[in-house]
């Protein structure tokens, strides 16, 4: 099952290494604004993100707002391309001079095991921030050992992209999140021509697998902290993902990939029509908006119970923030409606914020060239199940990478190869204490 090497690189997360340089851009009031701030409050901030032009663009007019309101803040945005985001950070940090504002995703534990960031519990409190109103389910997520290390600032869970020609074609319905294990294979047949077409992209990416695992009861890590991947219900979910390819051809080999063209990927196939379904994150819809085909999203479909991957990031404050209440001040701004509007407007993302995600600007953005349910992101937001973030996260991710290789090849079967990586996740994955 071949991964979409775009998806990989756009979604946002983490997993960096060397950096290809820093963006610095400034934001403050002018001199009067200045002076009429409150000087207790004054503070100058730095906030680290990663990313590219459109996330320079939407995280400066957020910064921007924030600086309007709040003119005694001065904020300088450093955007870090390329794939050296945590490397440079944790050696800012290091070195004293991190910075008050920071960007994490599924790796925020290595830096709170570290002692890089600070508990937000007590701003949270101190703020009046209603985290479960604000985010619902997510709320908490950036949280480790019943403590919050980040804000959730973007997030859309994985969606259903189906091809809507192919559905009517076949006359089946479009896809909900009712549909079942059992529905979604015969749907998978139906819209298969060996060869020609196949019904869906594949589940060979951690975030797709691990869906169907919690939706079938499973968990990649107890709550003890213990790495549970061999139990009967991962090993099923596992199967039952392998086995779209390698028994019931529904899903393209590597070499059918390749053969439609190098690095096509599940976006790609399924933007040129080769696939009818493909599950992954909101980037897609960017591609999509110049794509023939005639599309549109759903939420996941359920096993015995519904859960889903998100995807997105949070904000955090660094262990040498100068004035951790002004950054967390910050924080509380960005993460509210007025400007999480602007994540949507450019385009740049899933606002984290649930009345955003529900707002008419959402629903209907200026830039989308057809209808589409995004009611669906709001909606899918129900289902997240929480991952674990854990501080192992890079070792556990590279023991699944080399214990499934031969899996998906289809030369391995699931159980024998979660026995095996059950063995490696146990010298790595620590239990908390």
């Amino acid at each position: 099952m071949a991964i979409d090497k775009t998806r990989l690189s756009r979604r946002g997360f983490l997993g960096m290494g060397v950096a290809a340089g820093v963006i610095t851009l400034t934001a403050c009031g002018s001199d009067s604004d200045k002076a009429s701030g409150s000087s207790s409050t004054a503070a100058d901030l730095v906030m680290t993100v990663w990313g590219g032009d459109s996330d320079k663009t939407a995280y400066q007019q957020r910064i921007d707002l924030l600086v309007k309101k709040y003119p005694e803040l001065k904020i300088k945005l450093q955007l870090i391309p390329g794939d050296g985001y945590a490397q440079k950070v944790q050696t800012m940090i290091a070195g004293g001079k991190g910075p008050d504002i920071m960007q994490v995703a599924e790796n925020v534990n290595v830096y709170s095991s570290k002692s890089q960031i600070l508990p937000l519990d007590e701003l949270a409190a101190k703020a009046g921030v209603d985290l479960e109103k604000r985010f619902g389910a997510i709320g908490k997520i950036y949280s480790y050992q019943d403590k919050l290390y980040a804000v959730p600032d973007r997030s859309g869970a994985m969606i259903v992209y189906y091809n809507k020609t192919l559905f009517d074609a076949k006359g089946i319905k479009a896809p909900t999140a009712d549909w079942t294990w059992e529905t979604t294979l015969d749907a998978f047949k139906e819209l298969t021509v060996p060869g020609k077409q196949w019904g869906y992209s594949g589940g060979g990416w951690w975030a797709q697998w691990w869906s169907f695992v919690y939706q079938n009861g499973g968990k990649i890590i107890d709550d003890a902290g213990k790495p549970t991947v061999a139990t009967d219900e991962v090993i099923e979910a596992l199967q039952w993902t392998g086995d779209l390819m390698s028994k019931h051809g529904v899903v393209p080999t590597k070499k059918q990939y390749a053969d439609m063209g190098a690095d096509v990927g599940g976006d790609g196939a399924f933007a040129n029509g080769k696939v009818a379904v493909n599950t992954t994150g909101f980037w897609a819809i960017s591609g999509l908006t110049k794509s023939k085909i005639e599309w549109d999203i759903a939420p996941l479909w359920r096993g015995k119970e519904q859960a889903v991957t998100a995807f997105g990031s949070g904000l955090a404050i660094s262990r040498t923030a100068k004035n951790p209440d002004a950054a967390f001040k910050a924080i509380e701004f960005l993460t509210a409606p007025e400007a999480q509007q602007k994540i949507i407007a450019t385009g740049q993302d899933v606002p984290a914020n649930l009345e955003v995600q529900k707002s008419e600007a959402f629903l209907k953005p200026a830039w989308m060239t057809k209808p589409v349910k995004m009611d669906v992101f709001a909606q899918s937001s129900e289902f997240v199940y929480r991952a674990p973030f854990i501080p192992a996260w890079n070792e556990m991710q590279k023991a699944f990478d080399d214990g499934l290789a031969d899996f998906w090849l289809g030369k391995k079967d699931a159980r024998s190869s979660l026995t095996e990586i059950q063995k490696r996740l146990e010298t790595i994955v620590k239990p908390a204490s």
